[in-house]
């Protein structure tokens, strides 16, 4: 299924005391480009996010943002340390004594002495952690999947209605250019006649003049290619593997029989159908460039 390389998915999840949300938007790159924003404690889950969403995509810069926040806000367990708290309030009270002041101690003046406590951050289990953030990726990544091929479906019709445009023109060049060896013989007639005047004009040079001239501007090759290269286009639109590459080299190739004609020709209304042929041309590779 034709992807667009644009696209957004977002989820947010509590699990295990957790609230994880995960958030992946890409835009248009030549290849795949990944980057992360993840809490620094985290910072493991980056290159773990990276192998996970490259199995769904191959082309775009890609931007993932992760946040985790811990419900029950327990991420350290906190210890007084007795004997030395115990120090403190008597070395206080002494004090007190000595300058002979009010005792007003009270829990919020020890809270002032850091070192009455031990901090000890609890241990994360990285790969509980990274299942955890996993799931919620996962949804994430088919949001935003299911994004891109919507965008995609839009693209591929838009594409083969451009196609159809130029099949139509292709239709008409093929018409047109049979008449252009007859047009010329009729013109190269008329104009020795003018010269000429009632002299005997040989017809078998005129054949001959005109049997080299449909030669030089012969273009049946070429729409025959154009023919083939764009029933190839509409059958890569039907594959489900990434296209994007395939697509521009194939651009290429039907622009390059798109130039050969029009430098074959030798008549306005092929030359015109040559410009609109183009036209549609650039206006699928332009779209293509949006295809993953």
């Amino acid at each position: 299924m034709i992807r667009s390389m644009t696209g957004y998915g977002r989820e947010q999840q509590i699990i295990d005391q957790r609230d994880i949300t995960v958030e992946i938007k890409s835009v248009n790159h030549r290849y795949y480009e990944f980057s992360a924003r993840v809490p620094r404690a985290y910072g493991y889950l980056e290159e773990k996010l990276k192998s996970f969403i490259k199995g769904s995509i191959s082309r775009g810069k890609v931007e993932v943002s992760v946040s985790i926040n811990n419900i029950n806000g327990k991420e350290a367990n906190i210890r007084v340390d007795r004997n030395m708290a115990q120090g403190y309030i008597s070395a206080l009270r002494e004090a007190n004594e000595i300058l002979n002041l009010e005792d007003d101690l009270t829990l919020s003046s020890l809270i002032k002495f850091s070192d009455i406590f031990n901090v000890q951050k609890i241990a994360d289990d990285e790969e509980q952690i990274w299942n955890d953030v996993r799931s919620v990726a996962e949804t994430a990544l088919q949001k935003f999947v299911a994004m891109r091929e919507a965008e995609g479906n839009s693209l591929k019709e838009d594409l083969l209605e451009k196609l159809s445009t130029v099949e139509k023109i292709l239709e008409k060049v093929k018409i047109a250019a049979p008449l252009t060896s007859e047009n010329y013989r009729e013109r190269l007639y008329a104009k020795l006649k003018e010269v000429l005047g009632d002299t005997d004009i040989d017809d078998q040079r005129i054949l001959t003049e005109t049997a080299v001239f449909a030669e030089k501007i012969a273009i049946d090759e070429e729409t025959v290619r154009l023919g083939s290269h764009i029933k190839q286009f509409r059958e890569l639109l039907e594959s489900n593997e990434p296209l994007g590459r395939k697509l521009d080299f194939l651009v290429q190739e039907i622009n390059r029989e798109i130039n050969t004609i029009g430098s074959k020709a030798q008549d306005l209304e092929i030359t015109r159908c040559v410009v609109d042929m183009k036209s549609e041309v650039e206006k699928i590779r332009e779209q293509i460039q949006n295809i993953e």
